[in-house]
């Protein structure tokens, strides 16, 4: 980072100077006067809120049209304008900026329900607009930005407080020379996801592949049903005790892990909360069965309880390990099954009958064993790529973004 500080001595030894927004340009609006018909058969293209929202350098390769009339006065967009979604239901996202950083090469509108910023004649020259689209997703801006809106439902942005924001002034060198590192810090964090991203579908490409497999040798078959114990219900008419209650959204489709649940008795449990629960259970979600909501339960849910919109599996262990019956209910060949037995249209389900007269391979213990062994590794190993994806990419994102407030605001790095 030498490179930028002995920029900054040798150029603004006294330091950068701040300007308001309202100093260095002028605010635009966006579509007037539209109709809903006009967007159902457009010759002229617009950016989106969405297309503000998702990107700080704008997409001008949109298929969203409007119709334009030839002489419509109507505000185009161009090189270096700010764009500004105005609104939003969450105060975070309120006012998110995105900057025009390539010059259109066709005649491009902004949606009525943004507004935009030109900057004027005397400081067009001196801004390079990849600097501006790093400024403005800045947590110290975007701080700025949420103290200028309002509202309860709905947070709007208060033009005349927008343009009362100062923002620096560096010269185009050092502007340069930040968008440089910035943009690095971009890329390697662009490099990094593909990379993860890359290695998981590999490991799931493995893990698929021995799946089928080892589950795939020709072994006797048995109905789920007759490999499975029976299962019970709670009385919440003489039961007073808390429990732990497993919903159809506490399972997490991605790892079949159990993540988020609440805290039920008499008192609050819902009509569906009503399946005890052993360690080594299965459940499978009936509801929308092609969801896969599936998992195994861990020690710290045995005796709790899970919504009746789970088929509950308890496998007799003399005959079934818990393990080969989860991996056989993970295969295609079984949610082909489901598929084709489902029943619903808008609202599609399966029932538990039918889930348990489903046949799986039924090999020795001793094999089912081996071969659970090998795929639990894969499981295990998929998972931790998983949960590593996120954690990774947000310690970049944490570096970029300490690096990005330390070259904003031109503290010596």
């Amino acid at each position: 980072m030498s490179k930028i500080n002995n920029l900054i001595k040798e150029l603004c030894p006294n330091g950068v100077r701040y300007y308001k927004l309202s100093e260095i340009g002028n605010q635009f609006s966006g579509l007037s006067g539209k109709s809903k018909k006009d967007f159902e058969n457009g010759n002229c293209k617009y950016i989106t809120y969405t297309n503000i929202y998702n990107n700080p350098s704008t997409n001008l390769d949109v298929e969203n049209f409007v119709q334009v009339k030839q002489n419509e006065k109507q505000n185009e967009i161009k090189y270096k304008d700010i764009l500004i979604a105005g609104s939003s239901e969450n105060l975070e996202d309120s006012g998110m900026i995105s900057v025009v950083t390539k010059a259109p090469n066709e005649k491009i509108y902004l949606n009525s329900f943004c507004f935009g910023f030109r900057l004027s004649d005397i400081f067009y020259d001196k801004y390079d607009p990849d600097f501006l689209k790093h400024l403005f997703r800045d947590k110290n801006f975007r701080d700025e930005i949420i103290s200028c809106s309002f509202g309860v439902t709905r947070y709007n942005l208060s033009k005349e407080k927008f343009l009362k924001i100062k923002i620096p002034c560096p010269p185009l060198k050092v502007q340069e020379e930040i968008v440089k590192i910035l943009d690095k810090f971009g890329e390697l964090e662009a490099e990094l996801e593909a990379e993860l991203e890359a290695e998981l579908e590999a490991r799931k490409s493995q893990y698929e592949f021995w799946r089928g497999k080892l589950l795939k040798k020709e072994y006797e078959e048995e109905t789920i049903d007759n490999l499975c114990l029976k299962t019970s219900n709670i009385n919440w008419n003489k039961d007073s005790n808390t429990y732990r209650y497993i919903d159809l959204s506490s399972v997490n489709r991605d790892n079949n892990l159990i993540e988020e649940t609440n805290l039920i008795d008499s008192s609050n449990a819902p009509s569906r909360a009503r399946q005890i629960v052993r360690y080594n259970d299965i459940l499978f979600g009936t509801t929308r069965p092609m969801l896969k909501r599936l998992t195994i339960i861990p020690k710290e849910y045995d005796n709790q309880i899970c919504s009746t919109g789970y088929c509950v599996l308890r496998p007799n262990q003399e005959l079934i390990l818990p393990e080969w019956l989860y991996f056989n209910l993970q295969t295609d060949k079984y949610y082909n099954y489901v598929e084709s037995f489902q029943q619903g249209a808008s609202y599609p389900s399966i029932s538990d009958n039918t889930v348990k007269a489903y046949k799986i391979p039924l090999p020795s213990l001793e094999e089912q064993r081996s071969i659970t062994e090998i795929l639990s590794k894969f499981d295990r190993l998929i998972n931790d790529i998983t949960e590593g994806i996120p954690a990774e990419i947000e310690l970049r994102k944490q570096q970029y973004e300490y690096y990005k407030n330390k070259l904003l605001s031109f503290e010596e790095m």
